[in-house]
């Protein structure tokens, strides 16, 4: 998807000032400090279930369900900090809208909810911030800045808001390309307008698809193959293989909410005075061979502590250490990956390569919980170019794609209402595919 990328090579420094025209409309940390940043739908009775950062952040309008945010800040030292929302049509551009066209009160929010780390190696400040409500429905970016500079942007993550406008029946399955069969999935699906005017449907509605709530995994710029006027009705059964994508392979785990003793796919635990190591079982290329299911999170990672539950201020941050058993690749760049680190290659994840252990290495520090992660490759062997998805690193090379894998899918259906200025999200619809029983 097309996003605003001024200046986006110097954003990896570390408190980069941007003005608001400035901003990248992505998920990305900037300051190198804040850690474990989730925003998550309250769902439930539980606020404080680790598994609500399962769930994206998409929330329907009519319900009474709120966003919340969290992070880190391992300076352990108090610092204050603001939010803001910036409104995005369909392609995550910034839309023209003024903030009181799409907020209930003045746009500029302080974050004051924090805690002090507790009985922690590494100390860090908590903090929490509940996301006001809006009044569209649509693409929005929540950016956190520093009070005392406000120039200063720490972070941004992106959420949507939707109104059920439009009915969305998916049907998910096996690639209908006779090559692509066993490696890729299908998205196919109708869009019932029925009590929701349109001039020209087959042109008014803007159609995106995600997989497994990665940005870098989305299709755009689909067209209806048939119209159904009468029955108010768009089929999508694209023949050009628009709608399919990659299956991937079933995501890698461990489990590093104890370290009394380790836990699932931990060899063993190293624990110092100031810091705690935990090893994770070696790894091996799964690219060639049969597929194995195994269960996964699709990519994302729960916060918790075993012992105390109280995953938020006293779950300890582990140096997490990732091996991958391969010769050396020349010219390539291998990269552990996952929603842990936004789905970003870049130095916080980059692997080096290791002769006396057999492999690439890399030491990421985590927040104690269960991960998925994947392994991606660059310089060498290019991902295939697919139709409107941003793919940046080749995780086939290693992981290998399987139409047989589990996955998630959403279906995102935008339109511009007349003498509306901006995109509004008229109908959200998430389905999986490959479910175990």
């Amino acid at each position: 998807m097309k996003v605003i990328v001024c200046l986006l090579g110097l954003l990896l420094l570390a408190g980069q000032s941007l003005s608001a025209q400035e901003i990248p409309t992505v998920d990305a940390i900037y300051e190198p400090n804040i850690r474990t940043v989730l925003l998550v739908p309250l769902l439930g009775n539980d606020p404080a279930d680790p598994a609500l950062s399962l769930n994206p952040p998409v929330i329907n309008l009519a319900e009474n369900v709120s966003l919340q945010l969290s992070f880190d800040d391992l300076t352990a030292d108090y610092r204050p900090y603001r939010a803001k929302l910036l409104h995005c049509n369909a392609d995550w551009q910034r839309s023209v809208l003024n903030d009181i066209e799409f907020t209930f009160e003045y746009n500029d929010y302080p974050i004051q909810d924090y805690q002090l780390s507790n009985g922690t190696k590494v100390p860090y400040y908590h903090y929490r911030f509940p996301v006001p409500k809006v009044k569209l429905p649509g693409n929005y970016l929540l950016v956190v800045y520093n009070e005392r500079n406000p120039a200063q942007v720490l972070f941004t993550r992106r959420f949507s808001t939707y109104q059920t406008k439009v009915g969305i029946s998916p049907n998910v399955q096996f690639s209908s390309g006779p090559q692509k069969r066993f490696t890729d999935q299908q998205v196919d699906f109708d869009l019932s307008y029925r009590g929701y005017p349109l001039i020209a449907p087959q042109d008014e509605l803007k159609v995106v698809i995600r997989q497994n709530y990665r940005d870098d995994r989305v299709v755009t710029g689909l067209r209806p193959t048939n119209v159904r006027a009468f029955d108010n009705l768009l089929e999508y059964r694209l023949f050009d293989l628009k709608n399919t994508f990659p299956g991937g392979n079933e995501y890698r785990f461990f489990d590093i909410r104890t370290v009394i003793s380790p836990a699932s796919f931990i060899d063993r635990l190293d624990r110092r005075q100031e810091r705690t190591l935990a090893y994770v079982l070696p790894d091996a290329p799964r690219s060639t061979g049969a597929y194995v299911l195994t269960d996964d999170f699709n990519g994302q990672y729960v916060i918790d502590q075993l012992e105390t539950h109280n995953g938020s201020t006293q779950a300890d941050y582990i140096t997490t250490v990732f091996t991958l058993r391969s010769q050396e690749l020349p010219g390539a760049e291998v990269y552990v990956n996952g929603a842990f680190n936004l789905w970003k290659l870049n130095d916080r994840n980059r692997m080096t390569y290791s002769p006396e252990r057999g492999g690439y290495v890399a030491q990421i520090p985590l927040k104690q919980g269960v991960y998925n992660y994947t392994y991606s490759v660059k310089g060498i062997a290019p991902p295939v170019a697919r139709s409107g998805m941003s793919i940046d690193g080749n995780e086939a090379l290693v992981e290998g794609n399987y139409s047989a894998t589990e996955n998630d899918y959403e279906i995102f259906v935008y339109h511009r209402p007349p003498a509306s200025r901006a995109d509004q999200l008229v109908g959200y619809r998430k389905v999986g595919v490959n479910k175990r029983k």
